[in-house]
């Protein structure tokens, strides 16, 4: 930093802040650090006393925070984002539209391995409404060396974009209610109506409710007749556990060509499952659905409906994260669930 006079400082870079007194008045910051001085600010630093101020002189080997902020923004971005301006440094990164979020982290890691850039964002696969903040970046110090920012650059155009959306389609899903005292009319469903609302609040498009009793091909029928029908998801509800009874898991792997798993690394959630008939996915939801508000299905089906293939691999991850607390009063998804 130094000090030199006002005429002489046009295009250069503050130092730090300047306030302004007016007795009676305004008292603040006039001048912000960081700010670029123009031909237009020479006057009014005179006016405040200001002959000679404190600066940081920028070349073509350093850039500004804004612009550099710019930068990075503008590498990291990928679909569904846009870009806001400048303020004090910081850019944000945005949702064009509702949908769910996805965050590259290995290049996230590894642009906040470079020294004095930051980039924080929210957690990854979380629905986000449109024009939500998904990530802020900014550098740390007021200038930086341009090969910085290309090493962002360079990195972002190796590993991909960093911050992205994906639309969610409303899926024509059918829904299996399984169980002969359901079938037989001995209890009232109280699955299935709740989980067609819960379809239809993450925006999927319910095709109605088909009854089956305890029989591996009953249910299977079903699933089958959703399927004939045009479904995109079928969820097979109940029927999950290990009881003689429960027949849903083996009717699921007679009408699947691939099963991912039976059984999850998530509470509540446990028994579920999850298969794929011509690339359509089936689901097998235990009882969990019926007597908890949140359960695995809300962390699974967004992804479903961005139009994921979910591995083996991908489920197993929900391990970190998978632990609901059954919190007395359910703020989810702002708590740790699922994250």
């Amino acid at each position: 930093m130094k000090s030199v006079k006002v005429e002489d400082a046009i295009g250069m870079v503050l130092g730090h802040d300047l306030t302004k007194i007016v007795p009676n008045g305004f008292k603040g910051a006039a001048f912000r650090k960081g700010h670029i001085i123009t031909d237009k600010d020479v006057q009014e630093l005179k006016d405040m006393g200001k002959y000679h101020i404190n600066v940081i002189e920028l070349d073509e080997e350093t850039l500004h925070e804004n612009e550099a902020a710019l930068k990075i923004a503008v590498a990291a971005a990928g679909e569904g984002i846009y870009i806001t301006e400048p303020v004090e440094g910081k850019v944000s990164l945005k949702a064009k539209s509702a949908g769910l979020l996805k965050i590259n982290l290995e290049a996230l890691y590894a642009i906040n391995e470079v020294e004095n850039v930051m980039m924080a964002t929210r957690h990854g696969n979380t629905l986000v409404e449109k024009d939500a903040i998904a990530a802020g970046t900014r550098i740390i110090p007021l200038v930086i060396d341009r090969q910085s920012i290309e090493e962002v650059e360079r990195i972002c155009a190796k590993l991909g974009p960093i911050v992205s959306i994906k639309e969610l389609v409303p899926l024509r899903t059918g829904v299996v209610v399984t169980g002969s005292e359901v079938f037989d009319g001995r209890i009232k469903d109280r699955f299935g109506p709740p989980l067609v609302e819960k379809l239809r609040g993450y925006g999927a498009e319910p095709m109605g409710i088909k009854y089956a009793p305890d029989s591996q091909d009953e249910i299977g029928a079903r699933i089958d007749e959703f399927l004939e029908e045009g479904a995109q998801l079928v969820i097979a509800a109940g029927g999950m556990s290990v009881d003689a009874d429960d027949l849903t898991p083996s009717a699921i792997r007679s009408v699947a060509d691939e099963v991912v798993t039976y059984g999850s690394p998530v509470l509540p959630g446990a028994m579920f499952m999850l298969a794929y008939s011509k690339e359509r996915p089936i689901v097998g939801l235990p009882a969990c659905g019926m007597y908890f508000r949140i359960t695995v299905l809300d962390i699974v089906l967004p992804r479903l409906m961005a139009g994921e293939k979910l591995s083996r691999r991908d489920i197993a991850l929900l391990s970190h994260g998978g632990l609901c607390l059954g919190c007395e009063v359910c703020t989810y998804p702002v708590c740790p669930f699922g994250k």
